[in-house]
């Protein structure tokens, strides 16, 4: 197993779009997730290995989505200043992962940093 890789953060003006993208392998699901200083990590979206994705609506509201290509990755549309955050991407091996649950995910990224100003 290697220790997946994001990419794709910066900084972004309110309003704006970004995509991150994380490589990573032999997993049965990856997750996007973020955390603020002081704050619990939180789940954002996740795709397993054949395809299928969920996402905490209570965070997207419909802006973020996740997808796979040569990577996977998160494309967030319509960026608020309440997104900056350190954005992780992370795997689960085993099974019965709850995709959207940070502590059944095993390996994790450095992060990438999301910063939007108003």
């Amino acid at each position: 197993q290697v220790q997946p890789v994001e990419s794709g953060g910066g900084s972004v003006r309110a309003g704006g779009s970004l995509t991150l993208s994380c490589v990573a392998s032999g997993y049965l699901w990856l997750g996007w997730f973020r955390q603020t200083p002081g704050k619990e990590r939180e789940a954002i979206a996740a795709i397993s290995i054949g395809g299928g994705t969920t996402v905490n609506e209570d965070v997207a509201r419909g802006r973020f989505t996740v997808s796979r290509d040569n990577a996977v990755y998160l494309r967030m549309n319509s960026l608020k200043p309440e997104d900056t955050a350190m954005y992780y991407c992370a795997t689960a091996t085993g099974r019965g992962v709850r995709a959207l649950q940070p502590h059944d995910y095993t390996y994790w990224g450095q992060g990438t940093q999301v910063t939007v100003y108003s």
